[in-house]
């Protein structure tokens, strides 16, 4: 058995691959359009795996958007997806910079999470071992759930 990806289904393509590239830094591997079901399949991956996900060696992010627009709740019920970052005071700092809310912040200088356009929890894990705490994230407040 080997994990092959992970799908979350979108709202807004647009404003998720703003949120999951531009804002995030995962890269787009492949897209799917499919007229006949009418919906678009995006495949996702950090950029580490960019190499071996484009072989599918790797695992990926699949959104889904459907063309025909559905409600898909708050999101917080699918979990959340994990990435190992080089560093979360940084990495933080650049979504917060994006517009991102923080709203678990890196405290312990391990974990932090935050939420993509359609509420779904993206847990970001710092590589290696914890980095000291550092203002301003210390002594940051949670906002909202994760």
């Amino acid at each position: 058995m080997k994990y092959l990806h992970t799908m979350v289904r979108v709202a807004d393509l647009d404003a998720s691959l703003d949120f999951y590239c531009d804002k995030l830094g995962l890269m787009e591997v492949s897209r799917t359009e499919n007229p006949g079901g009418r919906f678009t399949l995006v495949f996702l991956c950090a950029p580490g795996d960019a190499e071996t996900a484009a072989q599918r060696k790797a695992p990926t992010v699949e959104l889904t958007y459907n063309w025909d627009p559905e409600d898909y709740g708050g999101g917080r019920n699918f979990g959340h997806l994990a990435y190992a970052v080089d560093d979360i005071y940084a990495t933080c700092q650049r979504l917060a910079d994006g517009g991102v809310t923080i709203n678990r912040p890196p405290r312990d200088g391990r974990m932090a999470f935050v939420r993509s356009p359609d509420g779904i929890s993206i847990e970001l894990l710092q590589a290696g071992p914890a980095k000291p705490p550092a203002e301003p994230w210390a002594s940051m407040p949670n906002v909202g759930v994760w």
